[in-house]
């Protein structure tokens, strides 16, 4: 029997890549889409798709059990400023909101998960099928980083785990040892442009080093790094020379245009783990 898969699909090419694997690999695949978020072209890769304001619980929950769905996952990105309005919830999720004990990303993901759940259906890692697309240890493109440049992704390392332990960013940006820019809810390229911009104000030279980093204990179902060719472009146009991603917890969306990208950029991309900056 065909295995049918649930996709709760946000924006961005994260859906359309799981989405398109997962055909390829032969499974039925059932889309929850976000009305004015999820790209159209999900369609083409579905089964059936069927469309839902954001905020609804209830509706998307039911279409996947009419499906027989038992197993399903979240990708894709979601406006954070969501958060502060443009959200009409329906019953079942303005009753978990009011069991939120905040508003964090861990807190909804979570509540998200049990509402499923309870409903038989199981949320799985956002890597499913997807796991040759993660970061691996190493020099993945460019030349081999030099002292300084470690030194400042080591110093890097440490503020991003920080800032995303306390689930406010996962990416800083950094020269010589010291935090250009940090992210918050505008995302990681908003943050690199915003360092590059900074810098060009205060009139210094280039060579940036972005970190970006997966929040300690990761869980493998919600909100994964990701990253692509479009960050590098951002880097280069910022004066960015050195990306560090977390090995193992990033996913790369579109191996083969990201390393091409880098290759155009000339950026240096660096996987690394707790044992490449020990704490």
């Amino acid at each position: 029997m065909t295995e049918k898969m649930g996709l709760i699909a946000g924006g961005g090419s994260f859906p359309l890549l799981f989405a398109a694997e997962a055909k390829k690999a032969g499974r039925e695949v059932f889309v929850v889409a976000l009305n004015d978020i999820t790209p159209k072209e999900i369609e083409q890769y579905a089964v059936e798709t069927r469309w839902f304001r954001l905020g609804s619980i209830g509706g998307p929950i039911d279409f996947l059990k009419e499906c027989g769905v038992k197993k399903a996952l979240m990708v894709g990105s979601v406006p954070h400023v969501s958060i502060f309005g443009g959200i009409i919830p329906d019953l079942r999720a303005a009753k978990l909101l009011l069991k939120l004990r905040d508003k964090k990303a861990k807190a909804i993901f979570a509540a998200i998960s049990e509402e499923f759940s309870s409903d038989g259906i199981e949320l799985v890692s956002t890597a499913t099928l997807l796991e040759h697309l993660l970061v691996k240890p190493g020099v993945l493109a460019g030349k081999k980083p030099d002292s300084d440049t470690l030194k400042t992704a080591a110093y890097g390392w440490r503020a991003a785990k920080t800032l995303s332990a306390l689930d406010i960013g996962l990416t800083v940006v950094l020269r010589d040892q010291a935090v250009v820019a940090a992210e918050g809810m505008e995302g990681t390229d908003a943050c690199i442009r915003r360092a590059g911009e900074i810098l060009k104000r205060l009139g210094k030279g280039n060579a940036l080093t972005v970190v970006k980093v997966a929040r300690p204990g990761q869980d493998m179902r919600f909100d994964l790094p990701v990253a692509g060719a479009k960050t590098l472009r951002t880097m280069a146009a910022a004066g960015a020379t050195t990306l560090v991603l977390e090995a193992g917890k990033t996913l790369i969306l579109g191996m083969e245009e990201f390393l091409a990208a880098a290759k155009e950029t000339g950026i240096t991309i660096l996987g690394a783990d707790n044992t490449t900056f020990p704490q």
